[in-house]
């Protein structure tokens, strides 16, 4: 298989759980990938022809937080989109065992595994939170909710970006940029993905040299290539147009992450006609029907960088009141009025060698008040009494 043009490039999480977790694990799991493909898709309708990196970890992550807070509309919209909701039984539990079967044994003295997760709450030091919130956050994310100070916006950016360099093994600085922190900000939601895994069939350095790769336009450039023959699982699919695409997995060391490759067999097919009819379902599909063969896998050594506005791709979904002043109601996450979500952004880096992968997300959410709060009580006489 040639990788020669544009591919979906996917490292599996959430799949790979579904097989081994219980029901209830299962369940959420299945739902939070199906979000996530979708998600994904609307995404790319805003990055047509780029290179495109995405973690829907992290959007997941920030609607449950705001699920726990959001009443009415705003919280109909979000469990809506996510489908399923934070008051079924048993869900919140599954989130957090979720969590810690992709990445429990980060900080433990076993081996560690190649994933990382992190989820932040920063809300400004005045800004009452409510009891019950509180106690949904703190029991499905085990975190503490962090005070900061975002009347200065230049200290809390630092805080906040810190934060998430330290969590992604300093491949995503600056996540927040000068600009991020208006002086009504309130509470900022962050989440941290880091990934590192060592390929189980590495690339021979040796082979990696210059060949040509074909951009959607027809156009192409030379690249850095690396190339393997191994036995890998893989197979061969038709879409419901009739066009071929090849699917290969590599697998990383540990065997319960893997990488999958899809790719159009043809160079004048659109890499779309995969992307549109990607489904959760399909890429199961996929897992099950590979078998092993042996391959010659020509893939480019490449590192990639992606920034995204995930506020058009949630509003299309069908999230769209809590991005509202007027709309967005939070009265169970405070008795300020009113909050909503200003913005939310993702940043990704990528590298693909011949030795292995390291990726990392950054997904924040900002709150926002539309009514400023002053500090104390200040009496001016500027005019004759």
């Amino acid at each position: 298989m040639l990788c020669d043009r544009r591919c979906i490039v996917g490292i599996l999480l959430s799949l790979v759980l579904v097989d081994s977790a219980p029901s209830t694990l299962t369940h959420v799991a299945k739902k939070s990938t199906s979000f996530g493909v979708r998600l994904f898709q609307e995404v790319l309708l805003d990055h047509q022809a780029k290179n495109l990196g995405f973690s829907p970890y992290g959007v997941t992550s920030a609607l449950s937080i705001l699920q726990s807070g959001a009443s009415g509309k705003t919280l109909e919209q979000i469990q809506r989109t996510l489908n399923y909701g934070l008051r079924e039984r048993a869900v919140s539990v599954s989130l957090r065992k979720l969590r810690e079967q992709i990445s429990g044994k980060w900080n433990s003295t076993e081996q560690p595994k190649s994933v990382h997760i992190a989820d932040g709450l920063f809300v400004q030091r005045d800004l009452p939170l409510t009891l019950g919130f509180l106690r949904k956050f703190q029991a499905t994310f085990q975190r503490q909710v962090s005070q900061v100070n975002f009347t200065n916006p230049s200290e809390a950016k630092d805080i906040l970006n810190q934060w998430v360099e330290s969590n992604t093994d300093g491949m995503i600085k600056d996540l927040l940029g000068s600009d991020s922190i208006p002086p009504l900000t309130r509470l900022v939601m962050l989440s941290a993905v880091h990934f590192s895994g060592k390929w189980i069939l590495p690339f021979p350095e040796k082979e990696t040299r210059p060949r040509p790769f074909y951009r959607s336009d027809g156009s192409h450039v030379q690249v850095q290539m690396m190339a393997n023959t191994a036995k890998y699982n893989y197979s061969e699919f038709t879409t419901p147009d009739g066009e071929y695409y090849d699917v290969i997995e590599l697998p990383y060391e540990g065997e319960e992450l893997s990488m999958l490759i899809a790719a159009p067999y043809e160079k004048g097919v659109p890499l779309s006609a995969i992307t549109d009819i990607l489904t959760s379902e399909l890429i199961a599909k996929w897992k099950v029907q590979m078998k092993r063969a042996t391959r010659l896998l020509v893939l480019p050594k490449f590192s990639l960088h992606s920034e995204v506005d995930l506020k058009k791709p949630l509003g299309r979904l069908g999230v769209k009141d809590m991005f509202s002043a007027e709309r967005a109601d939070f009265s169970r996450l405070s008795s300020e009025r009113p909050l909503y979500v200003s913005q939310a952004f993702q940043k990704i880096k990528m590298e693909v060698t011949e030795s292995g992968t390291r990726a990392s997300a950054g997904t924040g959410e900002r709150m926002t008040s539309k009514i400023h709060k002053p500090y104390g009580n200040t009496i001016k006489t500027q005019n004759p009494l």
